[in-house]
């Protein structure tokens, strides 16, 4: 099972990449970290498709079995880094991929319409969102180990878990496109 995480921060020091370094780690997962990206600002011109850095983000979506989605929260939405990612996706890469979210939020206000601004665009280019879906907060992480505390640790496992689940069902069924 090919599972593929990206880090929609384009922070290279901030707590999204702390979470997706140590899921990468953990479930050895591939990375696609968005802070060290030479993806460029989405023009919508064709040319773009033929650049390197657009066409390894989609082959490396289109090739995972399973996707999982982490961004930092930004003003009630994801980040733009990956927004700017995805809109270099489509149905070829996403139909019917199972996709986890995961949201790092700065406390206060919850995460919750972050993640939902993701699933919302998520059904944009025809994933299969998963219901599961993780927010965690500054209280959450382990800095001197670049990871995460034990209890945040099982809320990632379950969210993994559940990404599987839905990865395995699918391989399951013969999906037409």
């Amino acid at each position: 099972m090919k599972l593929l995480i990206i880090n929609g921060s384009p922070r290279q020091k901030g707590r999204t990449g702390i979470a997706t370094r140590f899921m990468a780690r953990k479930y050895q997962m591939d990375l696609l970290d968005l802070s060290t990206s030479d993806i460029p600002l989405y023009n919508g011109e064709e040319s773009q498709g033929q650049l390197a850095s657009v066409k390894k983000l989609r082959e490396q979506v289109k090739e995972a079995d399973g996707v999982i989605l982490a961004s930092p929260e930004y003003h009630s939405g994801m980040s733009g880094a990956l927004k700017n990612a995805i809109d270099f996706l489509g149905s070829d890469q996403f139909a019917h991929k199972p996709v986890a979210l995961l949201v790092v939020a700065g406390g206060g206000k919850g995460g919750i319409n972050a993640l939902n601004n993701m699933r919302t665009v998520g059904r944009g280019v025809y994933a299969n969102v998963i219901p599961r879906q993780l927010v965690l907060d500054p209280h959450c992480f382990n800095y001197e180990e670049d990871g995460l505390n034990e209890d945040s640790a099982v809320m990632v496992d379950n969210l993994v878990s559940e990404l599987k689940m839905y990865v395995q069902a699918f391989s399951q069924m013969e999906i037409k496109k």
